[in-house]
């Protein structure tokens, strides 16, 4: 079992994101991308759980009383960020990549 993911940035040993990829700029575009791909799932997931509460005649009086709301914004709002997320991933050796094959890329 993992340790939880701090909602702070650590300081981190660059040799650690070479381990995988040999390569510390690939780590980095792999890093990114899986970060890229749990933001919007989050937003996706927090976008459906708000859904119900959409409503185009909201007052301001409704707006401010919808605590259930607010509580599920504060929750993501704590949550570690999609980047902290991907590097603890990425260091635990959980996320998967791989690099196109030359021959497909160039079209031979």
């Amino acid at each position: 079992m993992s340790t939880p993911i701090s909602r702070t940035a650590d300081t981190r040993d660059l040799r650690e994101f070479e381990d995988d990829t040999h390569n510390i700029y690939l780590s980095a575009v792999v890093i990114s991308k899986r970060a890229n791909q749990i933001a919007e799932k989050q937003k996706e997931e927090l976008r459906n759980r708000l859904e119900p509460f959409i409503n185009d005649t909201d007052n301001l009086e409704e707006i401010q009383e919808n605590r259930e709301q607010i509580e599920i914004s504060l929750m993501y709002e704590r949550m570690p960020k999609p980047t902290l997320l991907a590097t603890e991933e990425f260091i635990e050796g959980k996320t998967y990549w791989r690099l196109p094959d030359a021959a497909n890329v160039i079209g031979e």
